[in-house]
Formats: structure tokens, C-alpha cells, sequence
């Protein structure tokens, strides 16, 4: 009795079809441990569209064996096989552009029918037996979308990674985990709290004022938590208009309104997994806000214009430079959303409650500038810091940022125009240097000596002996100038990087 007419044996085969596609990763160890199962004298083909779309994959099931093999897409052959997608149900035999991808000796009149992978079409299937066809169809179609899905998150997967490594070139850092400036110092009560939280998925909400560094404390929490390996994405929420937050949050589906071709993600289905940084989250609108507490409830949410519950596992860090409870109060916030936002609020010191950080930050910037405008480094020195230390810096450390690179654009190579970059005037009078402590006191003798040796540690980057250090730019021995050092008060550590 030919296989074809069999059909009792069909039942096991389905289960053991889905039993194996429930451990199977992709298509080719499916039909591995597939193909020992069936029957010697069945005949299965699979036609996998392939990736660049010009190719397909062949697959081959014969004799308890399996064969693969990737074949050119034809413009005839697209033809043929989007005639078959296009249609329902079975064809009698393929055509003959398919028929001609078939090893000699394999029956010339193979039923052929289309394999689906959701709503697309993903290949062909190819046999002598429609009861066969039939008990692997599901099977193979669920492993189709596995290796899709599969495939779709490995390369969203790797554009993270660039862009994170494109992040990281940029801010001239080798990883997230670099220490931050002022850890020890300024920021110290941060990042304790920071150490405290970040081994837990409660939600943050970082409180300072506009470029005070949220985002730096942001992604310290993500380092330091079990989410690490997970994307970190931040949202400010004040730069997206009002009519497009719930798309760019949540995501829409294909025809939910004008101008939405195709499916798009929202932040927070491509946070899945890692942490999401919403930066002046005050800003959200009424009804975003409402969708942002379902959230952070119980993780689902729908897409706009879907039906569908999709459902996250993402940690939420917050952070505003409002007063968001007094706006609950007021009714322009929500008052349970900042309830549930606000389990472990951060508060972050402006720069001018820090000024023991200003040296070190001072020192980052003017390396980072020297390096991006490939230009010698250049430090402050003590008048610089001392014009710097005085200035109340309403911008906080981007202030700081920008006013180091703009000194060193002005100094061009040479030194840092602090001053000039303040808006200050470099020079008092002819001939006589402004003095940013006192300009009307003359400096006493030892004042003078430790400003010239604070200004050599700074040109000299705290290096004090060797080649290029302060002690042979000021010609003397460098136990001379330890001595001094010693005797003046000055601290080569605050010059290094």
C-alpha cells in the first residue's frame, strides 16, 4: 500500500511535530530531529523565504534524512511562489520553475500549498502526502514565527549594542561603569542611594534642576542592577508633541491613523527587559499619564489602534525639575501617579551646592574638549577655578560642559580662556593680570609662588617628577617642590584626572 494512503499514523506525528518544535530554536534542527520520525518512503519539501529576500531556503526530508541548501530567488520564480501564496488551499502540482528545484528520482507531481507565518506569507510546503501536509503544517508555521521572532530580536539586540557603543565614542568613555565624577565627593549621599535601589525593580524619580546630570545618576542605576544587560532607553518626554506620546510610548498598528504604514514599537516594548528613562516626565499629558499608572501597575498595555494586550517587564526611572508634588496638589498632575513614582525619589544637588566637585569636573571636560577639538589638553588653573568656584552656574554641569569647551575653542591650543568663556574680560589694565580673588589686594610672596606652582601641577596635570612634570617646568628639584607643596597648602590630587 503506497504512503499516500496511509493516514493512521498521522496523529503521532503532528504530536511529536509540535513536541519537537516546542525545543527547537530555528528551522534546520526541527527537521533534524524531525526526519527520523516519518515514514522512509515519504517525500517533504519546504521553500523558506530567506533573508536578503533574493534567496530561498530549501529543505529536503527523505529516508530518515534531512538536507538544506539556499537557492537564488528567480525572477520566474517569485512569480510562481507568490501564485501560490496568493491562493487557498492545495495545488495539485507545483509549477515548473518549483518543480525544477527537486532532486531526480523525487515524484514529478508533488502537492504544494502555502505556509504562513502570521498574516505573511513565509514559504511553500511541498509532498506526496496531503495527511502528512496537514499533521506538520501548524508545527512548521510556529516554528517559522519562532525563527522570525527569534531573528527580530537578535538584530534589535545588536542595534542596541551599536548604539551604545556609539553613545559610549561619543562621551570618549570605554563602558557605562567608568566612575562618575564627584562619587566621592559631592554626589556621595547619590550614590549611595543609588547602591541601595539598584539591586531592586521599585521605580526611581531622580528631583534636580535641568542639567544637573539625572541621566548620568539614570544609567548608574542601570549598571549596577540585574537589568544591565538589558537595553537602556530614555524618553524626554517635554521634545514629543502631545498627539504623538501614546504612539511613541506605547506604539501603533498599521492604519491607526494617517501616515501609520506598518506596526511600530513604542519605548516601552523595546525596553523589555532593561530600564526605561522618562526625563522631565511632568510634561506628560492627561491621558498619558493614565496609561503610564496601567503600566506600572501590571505591565500591559495596548498599542494605539490595536486590541491586543501586550505585556513588559521594564524598570521605570523618572525624573523632573518640577515640583511634582505641589502640581498633584494643584490637579495638573496625577496625584496616584506620583504615588507610584515616587516609592524611592533621588534628590540631586544643583553644581553650586558641589563645589568640591568643581575641579575634578572641570578637569574631565577640558581633557573631553582637548580631545574633540583635537587640541593639546589644557588645564584650569588657579585663577581659572577660582573664576569657576565664584560663578553661580545656573545650567549646572552642562553649563560647566560648554563653558570649558568654549575656553578651549578661545585659548586655541594654548590655554584655557576661562575669563573670556564666562563673559569676564581677561584683562584689567595693561599690564597688570586680573586677580579673580582680589583684584585690589596684591598678592603676598607665598601667594604668588603657590599660585605659580598650582598653575605648573595644572599645565602639568599633577605630574610633579619625570619629563614632563612640574618640578623640570619650573627647573627645580622635585623634593624641593614636594617641600613647598607641603609648605603652601597646595594638593597635586585635585590637578589628575
Amino acid at each position: 500500500m503506497a504512503y499516500r494512503d496511509i493516514s493512521q499514523n498521522y496523529t503521532e506525528i503532528e504530536a511529536a511535530a509540535w513536541r519537537i518544535a516546542a525545543e527547537s530554536q530555528d528551522l534546520n534542527g526541527f527537521f533534524e530531529r524531525l526526519a527520523p520520525l516519518l515514514p522512509e518512503a515519504a517525500h517533504l519539501a519546504l521553500l523558506i523565504q530567506g533573508t536578503p529576500e533574493e534567496t530561498l531556503t530549501l529543505l529536503l526530508l527523505h529516508q530518515g534524512r534531512s538536507h538544506a541548501g539556499t537557492l537564488p530567488l528567480t525572477p520566474a520564480l517569485r512569480g510562481d511562489c507568490q501564485n501560490v501564496q496568493s491562493g487557498s488551499g492545495w495545488s495539485a502540482a507545483p509549477a515548473p520553475s518549483i518543480a525544477a528545484l527537486l532532486p531526480p528520482g523525487w515524484p514529478p507531481a508533488l502537492s504544494c500549498t502555502a505556509l504562513k507565518d502570521g498574516e505573511t506569507g513565509a514559504g511553500l510546503m511541498l509532498t506526496d502526502s496531503v495527511v502528512l501536509a496537514e499533521a506538520l503544517r501548524q508545527p512548521v508555521q510556529t516554528v517559522l514565527a519562532q525563527e522570525r521572532r527569534r531573528r527580530t530580536l537578535t538584530l534589535e539586540f545588536e542595534a542596541a549594542q551599536a548604539e551604545r557603543r556609539a553613545l559610549m565614542q561619543r562621551l570618549k568613555r570605554p563602558d557605562e561603569s567608568q566612575p562618575i565624577v564627584g562619587a566621592q565627593t559631592g554626589l556621595a549621599e547619590v550614590m549611595d542611594a543609588v547602591r541601595q535601589v539598584a539591586a531592586t525593580d521599585t521605580p526611581i524619580l531622580i528631583l534636580g534642576e535641568t542639567g544637573a546630570g539625572k541621566e548620568v545618576v539614570a544609567r548608574a542605576l542601570h549598571t549596577r542592577s540585574h537589568r544591565a544587560g538589558g537595553p537602556f532607553l530614555r524618553v524626554n518626554c517635554g521634545a514629543i508633541p502631545p498627539e504623538l506620546i501614546d504612539s511613541e510610548l506605547f506604539g501603533h498598528e498599521r492604519g491607526s491613523f494617517t501616515g501609520a504604514v506598518g506596526v511600530h514599537k513604542g519605548w516601552f516594548e523595546r525596553a523589555d527587559g532593561g530600564t526605561l528613562f522618562l526625563d522631565e516626565v511632568g510634561e506628560l499629558p492627561a491621558a498619558a499619564q493614565v496609561r503610564l499608572l496601567r503600566v506600572l501597575q501590571d505591565g500591559s498595555f495596548q498599542r494605539v489602534g490595536g486590541e491586543r494586550t501586550l505585556n513588559v517587564d521594564v524598570r521605570l526611572v523618572a525624573a523632573t525639575n518640577r515640583d511634582l508634588r505641589a502640581a498633584a496638589r494643584a490637579g495638573t498632575f496625577r496625584e496616584d501617579l506620583w504615588f507610584r513614582i515616587a516609592v524611592f525619589p533621588i534628590p540631586l544637588p544643583p553644581l553650586r551646592e558641589r563645589q568640591q566637585d568643581l575641579p575634578a569636573l572641570a578637569a574631565h571636560f577640558a581633557l573631553r574638549a582637548a580631545e574633540r577639538l583635537g587640541l593639546p589638553p589644557r588645564m584650569p588653573d588657579a585663577d581659572d577655578l577660582a573664576r569657576l568656584t565664584a560663578y553661580p552656574w545656573p545650567g549646572n554641569v552642562r553649563e560647566l560642559a560648554s563653558v570649558i569647551e568654549r575656553a578651549a575653542i578661545l585659548g586655541d591650543g594654548r590655554r584655557l580662556e576661562i575669563a573670556r568663556a564666562l563673559g569676564a574680560a581677561p584683562v584689567a589694565s595693561v599690564g597688570k593680570p586680573v586677580d579673580a580673588a582680589d583684584e585690589s589686594v596684591f598678592p603676598s610672596l607665598d601667594r604668588a609662588m603657590q599660585r605659580h606652582i598650582e598653575a605648573a601641577l595644572a599645565r602639568c596635570h599633577g605630574r610633579i617628577e619625570g619629563p614632563f612634570g612640574a618640578a623640570q617646568l619650573l627647573e627645580i628639584n622635585p623634593h624641593t617642590l614636594r617641600s613647598r607643596m607641603r609648605k603652601l597648602g597646595v594638593a597635586w590630587r585635585m590637578y589628575r584626572e
